[in-house]
């Protein structure tokens, strides 16, 4: 099982997708069954994944790679690091609890689930690809589900549809309308989303052929590509070659995250989108952008990263504050949370930025953590509209007395989200914050700010949903009783509290991949001055020593041990 592992996992999904297509919709509990069945062999696959992982040895496991073109120096080439197998779960719980939060929905059932396996296979593929040409194919083939999730099956916002004139003709499909960004519809949202991320795709296309071209060795491989690219010395545009390549791909990757000023299509897509899309949206397809820029930035361009990633550091603070502000003063459930994700990835950002190991591996826990609270924050908000068909806040109230589990699991919900101690994002929370303290003391002043603005807006929305009077239209509304509508919730909860009161395991696995990629960025001198240093005769590794603070040897020194105490055992 295990030397085929990662295309269980992978291929389930698409293997239930190619499926579907042979079973008609007049067979809507086999149509289930089948989405049920794939997304279930996913799961227990990557939950085996997680603990066959050897934390302890590190590095890339269970690889796999098939030649796809030996000429273009393309293969499928599949493999897992420490920073890989959480998402990697995280995808796969939530495709999981994707398929039973949809369970309700009648209207095409069939082609709903197909492009729903297929949007969460795309970003398990790209969580697994060690080539860049794979990567980008498995990152593109993710937005295509989104243009037809959010356009078929989404839902238009309140001020689209009270988009009235006097004389009672639409107004929507107006030229006005088009530019009118707080009246969307579920086809403006889908449009949106698809020219925003394919435009900036394209700006990351641009710099992986520039790393292809000019690295030389004719390979899209990523790991032979972070052991002999040498791009430093290019010089263009008054600048080097590795400095355009990094902003290409930073800025083409980053809009998916999304960070300020490239965020306006996530909220709008959040808004419209149907539940488990938003559950896979916000838990899985923003952690795209981070993952492809540590996996080829990070990794092809350490140097690079370790001068421009203060960029990251001064936008985050943007994301942070503004997400947060808005989130506060919207009136639309959906725009709340999908803000409050904007938000929140501003953390992420922040301990990629810090470039230590404690900050880096507060990031990739808060990924994970965040897709299983934001994942349980849009599956209720998808079952209080289906409940109610309404997501505006001044019209909602008083529905913990027909909704108590919903309102209970919600409770959870806002908890894990500000980081309450027992939650999986807690942790991350405070190793982002420690790390990061040193080196940008501003940016954790106002990250912590920024819980506290979290803490405001979430319990605002739960009052406005759950508590005070309740208007006598929703007293036909029902709680989640059946065990296909309580499932999922339970599943994402005890994950969440699960890994935050034993997080050792997750913490291992993390670190396994963090700890020799933030000492090849921080620690590697320059290409310029190693090559100076040898013909000079020099000693590199006595130089760079000299150059490293005693307080911080022990650090350093940490996953040198470690791996130098594995290769004796």
């Amino acid at each position: 099982m295990s030397a085929y592992l990662l295309l269980y996992i992978l291929f389930a999904p698409f293997a239930g997708a190619l499926a579907l297509i042979f079973v008609p919709n007049s067979r809507p509990l086999l149509v289930r069954g089948v989405a049920v069945a794939s997304s279930f062999v996913s799961l227990v696959a990557s939950i085996y994944l997680f603990y066959a992982y050897d934390a302890v040895r590190g590095g890339f496991q269970f690889v796999q790679k098939f030649p796809w073109s030996t000429e273009l120096g393309i293969a499928l080439h599949l493999g897992v690091d420490g920073i890989g197998v959480p998402l990697v779960l995280a995808s796969a719980i939530l495709l999981f609890a994707g398929v039973f939060v949809s369970w309700h929905i009648t209207d095409r059932t069939k082609e709903f689930y197909i492009w729903l396996l297929i949007l969460a296979a795309a970003t398990i593929g790209v969580f697994m690809s060690l080539d860049l040409f794979f990567l980008y194919f498995f990152y593109e083939m993710s937005v295509i589900p989104m243009y037809l999730l959010l356009g078929m099956w989404g839902s238009h916002t309140k001020k689209y549809l009270e988009m009235t004139d006097p004389e009672g003709l639409k107004l929507r499909d107006s030229v006005g309308f088009i530019f009118n960004f707080g009246a969307n519809s579920k086809e403006y949202a889908a449009m949106k989303l698809v020219l925003f991320l394919s435009a900036f795709a394209v700006v990351a296309l641009m710099g992986i052929l520039l790393i292809y071209k000019y690295a030389g060795l004719n390979t899209f491989d990523i790991l032979v590509l972070r052991e002999h690219a040498q791009l430093m010395n290019i010089p263009v545009l008054g600048t080097t070659l590795d400095k355009i390549i990094w902003i290409l791909v930073f800025f083409g990757f980053a809009s998916i995250a999304p960070i300020w000023p490239l965020h306006s299509w996530s909220p709008v897509g959040h808004a419209a989108a149907p539940a488990a899309t938003s559950m896979l949206h916000a838990g899985v397809l923003m952690k795209l952008g981070h993952f492809s820029i540590i996996r080829v930035a990070f990794e092809i361009l350490p140097e690079t990263t370790r001068e421009l990633m203060p960029i990251a550091a001064v936008l985050c603070v943007f994301s942070i504050i503004y997400g947060g502000l808005v989130a506060f003063y919207a009136n639309d459930t959906k725009y709340v949370i999908g803000y409050s994700s904007s938000s929140h990835m501003g953390y992420v950002f922040l301990g990629m930025a810090a470039l230590n190991y404690i900050s880096l591996s507060g990031a990739v826990i808060y990924m994970f953590a965040h897709a299983m609270a934001t994942g349980m924050l849009f599956a209720m908000a998808g079952w209080v509209y289906d409940q109610t068909h309404t997501r505006d806040l001044p019209s909602l109230g008083g529905l913990s007395n027909k909704m108590p589990f919903i309102a209970g699991c919600f409770v959870v919900g806002c908890m894990a989200s500000i980081g309450m101690p027992g939650t999986v994002n807690f942790i991350a929370e405070i190793m982002i914050i420690v790390g990061s303290w040193n080196k940008y003391p501003l940016q954790v002043i106002v990250a912590v700010l920024g819980i506290v603005l979290t803490l405001a807006y979430l319990f605002k929305m739960m009052r406005a949903v759950f508590y005070g009077p309740m208007s006598q239209k929703y007293s036909y509304t029902r709680d989640a009783v059946a065990m296909v509508d309580r499932l999922p919730l339970l599943v994402m909860i005890a994950v969440s509290i699960g890994f935050g009161l034993f997080p050792v395991r997750l913490y291992d696995v993390v670190r396994s991949g963090v700890d020799p990629l933030v000492a090849k960025i921080t620690y590697v001198m320059p290409v310029a001055q190693r090559n100076e240093d040898s013909d000079s005769g020099r000693d590199d590794r006595t130089e760079a020593s000299s150059l490293i603070p005693l307080s911080e040897m022990a650090d350093i020194a940490r996953p040198s041990i470690t791996y130098a105490l594995r290769d004796s055992q």
